[in-house]
């Protein structure tokens, strides 16, 4: 019997010698990183340039996979059913990760369960933005004038369950008054709009609204998160506009299918962090008003952990369910 505990002790040696020896070596092959987006989206650009840092770094081809639908579910599920062997990873967001679980009644996976996190990139605000011939110039303002409306107001959206439809739900909720959310599909039609006077109202992506910004087609009144944006220094955030807790903002993050080893998890980890701190990475992401995030695999599931029950409680209370 000792014999058969040396032999089995031997080989659970090698075992792990061997997978030491292939994190270590990591990466040896090309790596599929799938965007869950349609190519030239912001998702899309932002993974293609943490991509394109990877394979210049490792030597070996990171290789987009855009697979979009069903607000990105249709891409992080397929990342999800992939071999955990540290060769695929995806780049998840808010409505593919934090809400998915909450929002769609046959989701074919579990975000906190089922992917490995590796590391959060970035949590860009949105733009709460108003058409000009609206008479607000400020969050008081326009609460004022919702109140005294009752319901005539229109807020655009890029879709149900969308990041900034349940961005303009929780403003509802949290000032409690009742602007109508109008979805779109995309924020580009929903953006073409508000600039056209058909709805009043958006929390709209940097990207689109800026330029509109500043040559006064739109009106900027708050940004969403709790800290104010570097490209609008002057712009308070909603918080400081008056309601107080108010806190939303998108999310990206690196995620790998679970069970990945960790060790190729933490290299993967190590590398994303270097890359977000690169020049060009966060000119990228300052377009987009974000800063990079970074840090640990901890972090970032403890940040999958309160998003999901924040949002999954809003999505619960309003009954919103695809």
């Amino acid at each position: 019997m000792k014999v058969t505990y040396r032999v089995m002790a031997g080989m659970l040696l090698t075992l792990l010698a061997a997978a030491g020896a292939t994190a270590q070596n990591y990466p040896t092959r090309s790596i599929r990183f799938i965007i869950p987006f349609t190519p030239g989206g912001n998702t899309d650009v932002l993974g293609r340039l943490i991509g394109q840092k990877l394979t210049e770094s490792w030597g070996q081809q990171v290789v987009i996979d855009n697979r979009p639908g069903a607000g990105g579910t249709v891409g992080v599920e397929l990342g999800v059913r992939a071999a955990a062997d540290g060769y695929t990873i995806v780049m998840g967001t808010f409505g593919s990760v934090l809400v998915a679980n909450s929002l769609y009644k046959k989701l074919g996976y579990d975000p906190q369960r089922d992917l490995a996190p590796v590391v959060l990139v970035s949590t860009p605000p949105g733009l709460l933005v108003v058409h000009p011939s609206l008479p607000v110039k400020s969050v008081k303002e326009l609460v004022s004038l919702a109140r005294s409306s009752r319901g005539k107001l229109n807020y655009a959206s890029s879709g149900s369950g969308t990041w900034n439809h349940l961005f303009g739900e929780l403003f509802n909720a949290t000032a409690k008054i009742n602007v109508t959310h109008v979805p779109y599909k995309g924020a580009a039609p929903a953006v073409t709009d508000l600039l056209g006077g058909h709805v009043e109202v958006m929390f709209a992506p940097f990207p689109p609204a800026l330029p509109q910004v500043k040559n006064g087609r739109l009106r900027a009144l708050v940004v969403s998160t709790a800290r104010r944006s570097g490209l609008l220094p002057d712009l308070p955030t909603v918080a400081e506009s008056g309601l107080a807790g108010y806190e939303a903002e998108g999310w990206f993050a690196v995620l790998a299918p679970a069970k990945t080893p960790q060790a190729m998890v933490m290299k993967i980890n190590r590398e994303v962090n270097r890359i977000l701190q690169l020049p060009e990475v966060k000119a990228s992401l300052a377009a987009d008003g974000a800063e990079p995030v970074g840090g640990t695999p901890g972090e970032l599931a403890e940040s999958i952990r309160a998003g999901s029950a924040k949002w999954g409680k809003l999505i619960r209370d309003l009954g919103v369910a695809l």
